[in-house]
């Protein structure tokens, strides 16, 4: 199998499945216990059907829309997601750089395998910084300082981890960052040679924006379940999110919120914008997808926040359902990272270029030449 013969993501998740070791293609392919609100993520959006219109005039469309005052030529984010160097030694620099010839906004984790700097530098591109609340209050001050040197458009507080959830194939490959060979995961590395040799022969793995201050993930090799739940502050609240949002002063985003309330709550506390997310299914099991859970949130804060609706985009039919809920865009992390693994920057753009063209496609289809044009009557609910 070829990256030319990837026709949508799921075709790039079979050649990812191909050219990773199982260890780490379970850690980008899996969740949290039983997967069940993984499987939910995606499976959401076949309960709503798109009514399209006829004889609109779709000669000329526009696809792009404006996120946090940063104009994206497509109304997708390209979630930020940690490790990226470990499925393929491009890791986000490809990602930005994918980013950047299509015009559109991503993200870097706070376990970015790049620096906040060499990001900066790389790319024009509208880019959040997804922060993790740390203890180590000088690690937090030192991201924060970092991307207001580097220019960073936004910062996203990840909300929904201050414990890791329970990632049960993580725990049985033993996956752990950086990759830690041991007896019973060596033949798994080795039965993929071109990915071993990248990873042991090209730049040292690191975790460039916290090896200043710990070892735990960057030299010394630990589970992400561990690293979550001996670094990350369980005491995070409402009132230390609103410090945060002072201390950064930019544009200020919410990731992980699940709940009218909370979004309202997000309002008051000055956010831009809010993520409707649940980690990709990574944290709380059984709990809703964020397509579903959408509606509620647009009634209760509509038009005083943006609202990005992030989890189980696999089509441009996806995309435009959201935006028809009212969200203001959508966000992936999966469905480009299937992509790195399976071919590095190539595959990142090829993950995009197809998701441009089932977007533009469906637009036409649909009747409508821009995004604003799409709204809830052009949806029928199938419960």
């Amino acid at each position: 199998m070829r990256l030319s013969d990837c026709h949508n993501v799921e075709d790039l998740r079979r050649l990812a499945k191909k050219r990773l070791p199982w260890p780490v293609f379970d850690y980008i392919d899996g969740a949290a216990d039983d997967e069940i609100t993984k499987v939910r993520n995606s499976a959401a959006y076949a309960d709503c059907d798109l009514v399209p219109d006829v004889l609109a005039g779709v000669a000329e469309i526009d696809p792009a829309v404006t996120i946090m005052g940063r104009r994206s030529a497509l109304p997708l984010i390209l979630s930020p997601t940690a490790l990226q160097r470990i499925f393929h030694w491009h890791g986000e620099r490809a990602v930005a750089q994918a980013a950047a010839k299509f015009g559109l906004w991503f993200g870097i984790s706070s376990l970015a395998t790049v620096s906040i700097e060499e990001i900066a530098a790389l790319v024009p591109t509208p880019k959040m910084f997804q922060f993790y609340y740390h203890k180590d209050r000088g690690l937090n001050r030192s991201m924060i300082e970092r991307c207001k040197a580097a220019n960073f458009d936004a910062i996203a507080l990840t909300v929904d981890t201050i414990v890791s959830g329970k990632r049960e194939r993580c725990a049985r490959s033993g996956f752990t960052s950086p990759p830690r060979f041991t007896p019973s995961s060596i033949l798994s590395y080795a039965a993929k040679p071109r990915w071993a040799l990248d990873y042991l022969f090209r730049e040292k793995f690191s975790l460039p924006n916290l090896d200043t201050h710990v070892r735990e993930g960057t030299g010394e090799a630990i589970s992400i379940a561990n690293y979550f739940n001996s670094m990350l502050d369980t005491s995070l609240d409402w009132k230390m999110a609103e410090q945060l949002r002072e201390e950064w002063s930019g544009k200020f985003c919410l990731k992980g919120i699940m709940s009218a309330a909370d979004a309202r709550r997000a309002v008051e506390i000055g956010a831009d914008a809010i993520m409707v997310s649940n980690h990709g299914g990574r944290q709380l099991d059984g709990s809703r997808a964020p397509f579903d859970q959408l509606r509620e949130i647009v009634d209760c804060v509509g038009g005083e926040i943006e609202i990005i609706c992030d989890g189980g985009i696999r089509r441009g039919t996806h995309i435009l359902k959201a935006l028809a809920s009212g969200a203001s865009c959508a966000a992936g992390g999966r469905l480009y990272l299937y992509a790195l693994a399976a071919a590095g920057q190539p595959g990142v753009e090829r993950a995009i270029g197809l998701l441009k063209d089932e977007i533009e496609r469906g637009m036409r289809l649909m009747g409508v030449t821009s995004i604003g044009q799409l709204n809830d009557d052009h949806l029928r609910w199938r419960r």
